[in-house]
């Protein structure tokens, strides 16, 4: 019988080998990723539930991440954006430090960018509701390689050890590598995934200063009292929820409720000194705001906090724009609502 049956299967292709053919090759050039990202829209995410404090001050209220819906452009979707007016195409290349990172290496960074924004964001937190939090383990990530063809380092990697010393800090590496003569190749222990690799980066100079033309993001391990854990999905990435999320720990961490009852969307970047950095895809975060009733829309100030005003004259959006520059502004003025 499985006999039988591989002849008429094989008697099928043969006769229709062509008309096969052709849907194959129509398959995979429709599935085939193009060099560009679609914006489709936005919406807004409750980080309410993915923050969890240990005996938490409840809120009754809520904060809420602005995001900006995304599609890896194939030839149907980037055909679509040519026609649907409320879509936009952005070339791989604005998203690129250079042009032999690959799509995989982007979304390893902004995976990074993710990590790193969460841990200054339960710094901020922390430190302003004065709850103990004290840093057990730095870990130096590389997120971009500017001569790849002088070391076998990846992108992603966790430096570990240089020239046989523990490394903890962007500066001991500096200090390193200007101890090295230029052309030397330096030994780098890292950590890649959950192996250890052995590595190798040649020392160059550029406008007076030694270096492997290597860039990191630093995360940290801390030790927290009252306990946290954050709840992120696998597919969530980027750094633009960094003030949201610190806002809503320090919220659970204190007793004053920043919600007061209310809805509030925001978007922003944070570093661990507390400052709000500008962030992309306005437009879409403020509509997905709109859309989902918030009565606050927080927003880095200047730039973003500009664009954001423009656009809600112009739709007559009927919602509140706040622009900070820092974590304690935004404290700050949601105190003030």
């Amino acid at each position: 019988m499985i006999n039988k049956f591989y002849e008429k299967t094989k008697q099928f292709i043969k006769e229709n080998y062509l008309i096969l053919s052709f849907y194959l090759v129509l398959v995979a050039t429709l599935l085939y990723p193009l060099p560009y990202y679609i914006y489709t829209g936005g919406g807004v995410i409750e980080t309410n539930s993915r923050v969890e404090v240990e005996n938490q001050n409840k809120s009754k209220g809520s904060f809420y991440f602005a995001y900006v819906s995304e599609l890896h452009a194939t030839l149907p979707t980037f055909l679509l954006a040519k026609i649907i007016p409320s879509w936009e195409i952005e070339s791989i290349g604005e998203y690129q430090i250079s042009e032999e990172e690959t799509a995989e290496e982007l979304m390893i960074r902004d995976k990074l960018y993710l990590e790193e924004a969460n841990t200054s964001a339960i710094f901020n937190a922390y430190q302003a509701s004065q709850n103990e939090i004290t840093i057990k383990k730095e870990d130096l990530h590389i997120i971009y390689l500017q001569r790849r063809d002088t070391t076998n380092l990846q992108i992603g990697d966790i430096i570990e050890k240089i020239d046989g010393k523990e490394i903890s800090s962007i500066e001991e590496v500096k200090e390193i590598v200007k101890q090295h003569a230029v052309a030397d190749k330096i030994a780098i222990e890292v950590l890649r995934g959950e192996k250890h690799a052995s590595c190798t980066a040649e020392v160059f100079e550029l406008e007076g200063e030694k270096m492997i033309g290597v860039s990191f993001v630093t995360t940290y391990d801390y030790d927290l009292n009252p306990p946290l854990k954050l709840h992120f999905q696998n597919s969530e990435s980027g750094p633009s929820g960094g003030l949201i999320l610190s806002l809503t720990i320090y919220n659970q961490l204190t007793k004053e409720d920043l919600t007061k009852g209310k809805k509030i969307v925001g978007t922003g970047t944070i570093d661990n000194l507390g400052n709000v950095g500008s962030i992309g895809g306005v437009p879409y975060k403020l509509k997905g705001a709109v859309q989902n009733k918030a009565d606050v829309f927080l927003v880095p100030a200047g730039e973003n906090y500009e664009e954001a005003l423009q656009i809600a004259k112009k739709e007559k959006y009927d919602i509140k724009i706040i622009g900070v520059f820092t974590f304690q502004e935004a404290v700050q003025k949601l105190k003030d609502l």
